[in-house]
């Protein structure tokens, strides 16, 4: 992956911590229950490799 692509896919927050979207949330939602769809609105925090990524970033 290149950086733009990485910086497309990923939030750096004021405090350091890296956030990036929830997985499997393609085009197919229909199929998903409401709870699940919910769920996959909010971000995750990313608490492996941040030392990895914020060097390719930066």
């Amino acid at each position: 992956m290149s950086k733009n692509s990485i910086r497309k896919r990923i939030k750096i927050t004021k405090t350091g911590k890296i956030l990036r979207r929830c997985a499997h949330q393609g085009h197919n939602q229909a199929k998903q229950s409401s709870k699940i769809k919910r769920r996959r609105k909010k971000s995750i925090f990313l608490s492996t490799h941040t030392k990895h990524i914020k060097r390719i970033i930066s």
